[in-house]
């Protein structure tokens, strides 16, 4: 009884540990598997998890394309009401405004259809060249056809079947059959070759006259913009010998001078608090000194120092301007090349002083922007013509006045030297050049302590 008793109680403490020792073996089985991935697939499941995190979303490229709709839209209103404050007083200038727009607008189409000329003029050269190298790869491939048809030819054109009945040495009826068949599927290969080349030349072609096509549109809307163009400068040319006389006895009137002045410094008080909403994303920093910001505060009145008269600029900004601009203090460029004319700072003939420098230059010149940042501003304004203003973050602000085209648009994004204007007179100035200022805080700053014009 004991025995039998002893047993019992062994047979029972086995089955209460099987459980336990079932589970400890399925953890080892789990840990195993686990361990035995490869660390390849572990790294690329990390990988992929921090990339989802990191792409934009879909909701996020919403969100940024509704930020530029807002801006132009809130940019748009405070155009209406500087527009409504214009039409309160008459200007003879004003004449100009409507016919000025337009010249700016078909300008900046016809930069648009000349862009769009060189990308297809681009596109047709590809075109070309790669016509040219499948003409030759087809005729390499027909070269080669021929070569295996000829050899077919000496070998008195046999086939499988041929050298079957023919009988003769089977070694050497063997080595037949594999030449055969290596001929037919090199002549095969080739013929699907020669195929999908001819149907390459086919659409290359079709391709080619479409991008022609396309090109002697675009020519021809440029030669029509181009008439439209000639016609608006005729018609502005006629409305300025006919107010001529009336502009310059405005312009010498110091209350008009100062009106105009006001008017620029209140647009750009209320864009500032458009900008706030809306700031431009900090750059990367340029490879420039560091200075200390508080150095950019700049009197609205230059010092009694003598200066020469006139100044020339041959350098403009180049591509790739971009950092905290405080710290390009003393490395800019101006936006044109020509002679500074005007200073900041000195008296002016209408009364008041000179908020910015006028540079005196060709009429069609190029204005490049002074470094990367946002346009906030592209329209006529009384007083300074086709006027842009751009949003360096930071509350600095560049402006550029009297063009004759603005070639980007409210909300656009630029560079450093990116082509932002053409050099004109609108707004009735007697001669052609730019008119250029920096602001910060609403502040006129003097541009030759902030540019090098070595």
């Amino acid at each position: 009884m004991n025995l039998i008793s002893t047993a019992k109680i062994k047979t029972s403490q086995s089955n209460t540990s099987q459980p336990s020792g079932r589970r400890l073996l399925n953890y080892a089985t789990c840990v195993l598997i686990f361990l035995s991935l490869p660390l390849s697939v572990l790294i690329n499941s990390a990988l992929a998890k921090e990339k989802r995190s990191t792409l934009p979303t879909s909701a996020d490229v919403v969100e940024k394309k509704g930020d530029l709709k807002e801006l132009r839209g809130q940019i748009e209103a405070l155009r209406k009401d500087v527009v409504s404050a214009e039409g309160k007083r008459a200007s003879a200038a004003d004449q100009l405004k409507e016919i000025e727009q337009e010249i700016s607008v078909t300008q900046r189409e016809l930069l648009n259809l000349t862009t769009r000329r060189n990308a297809l003029q681009g596109s047709l050269k590809d075109l070309g060249n790669q016509s040219k190298e499948l003409e030759s790869r087809l005729n390499s491939q027909q070269t080669q056809l021929e070569k295996l048809v000829y050899r077919q030819y000496l070998q008195a054109n046999p086939d499988s079947l041929r050298l079957l009945l023919n009988g003769g040495e089977p070694s050497q009826m063997a080595r037949d059959l594999h030449y055969l068949t290596i001929i037919g599927r090199a002549r095969s290969h080739l013929l699907t070759e020669i195929d999908a080349s001819l149907q390459r030349k086919q659409a290359l072609a079709a391709d080619t006259r479409e991008r022609a096509d396309e090109m002697t549109a675009i020519e021809a809307k440029q030669k029509e913009q181009h008439g439209k163009l000639v016609a608006q400068r005729q018609q502005r040319k006629g409305v300025l010998e006919s107010i001529s006389a009336k502009i310059s006895e405005q312009r010498r009137e110091i209350g008009n001078l100062q009106r105009n002045e006001k008017q620029l410094s209140q647009l750009i008080e209320r864009l500032a608090k458009v900008i706030a909403t809306k700031p431009v994303p900090a750059p990367k920093p340029a490879a420039v000194a560091r200075k200390k910001e508080s150095q950019s505060n700049e009197p609205t009145t230059s010092s009694a120092k003598p200066v020469t008269p006139e100044i020339s600029n041959e350098s403009v900004p180049e591509p790739g301007s971009a950092g905290n601009f405080a710290l390009l203090k003393g490395g800019l460029r101006l936006p044109v090349r020509g002679v500074v004319s005007n200073r900041f700072g000195t008296p002016r003939q209408e009364g008041s002083t000179w908020k910015g420098l006028f540079i005196r230059a060709s009429a069609g010149s190029e204005v490049k922007t002074i470094a990367g940042g946002r346009v906030v501003f592209a329209d006529w304004m009384r007083g300074f013509g086709n006027l842009l203003i751009v949003d360096h973050g930071r509350n600095y602000l560049s402006i550029y006045g009297n063009n004759d085209a603005l070639l980007k648009q409210v909300g656009d994004n630029v560079n450093g030297g990116d082509t932002v204007a053409s050099v004109g007179n609108s707004g009735g100035n007697p001669e052609s050049g730019l008119y250029f200022e920096l602001r910060h805080q609403g502040q006129p700053l003097d541009p030759l302590k902030w540019v090098n014009l070595r």
